[in-house]
């Protein structure tokens, strides 16, 4: 079965891990390496990260208009 592609870029995810303090588990590219919590703790940092951005009109669109 084939895998879908990610939405987050690696370097949100490298740069979020780093915030949360696991970047260490992840340095040689191996996401196996983390815990559920961790998975689930990044997944909300981009979340909130995303939230902010859009509440401050800083959020990258690449040219899509937000409703």
């Amino acid at each position: 079965m084939a895998r879908r592609q990610g939405i987050m870029s690696d370097r949100l995810k490298y740069e979020l891990a780093e915030e949360l303090g696991f970047s260490h588990k992840v340095q040689d590219g191996d996401w196996g390496n983390i815990t559920t919590r961790e998975a689930g703790n990044l997944v909300k940092a981009a979340i909130m990260r995303a939230e902010r951005q859009m509440a401050e009109g800083t959020f990258p669109t690449n040219g899509i208009p937000l409703r």
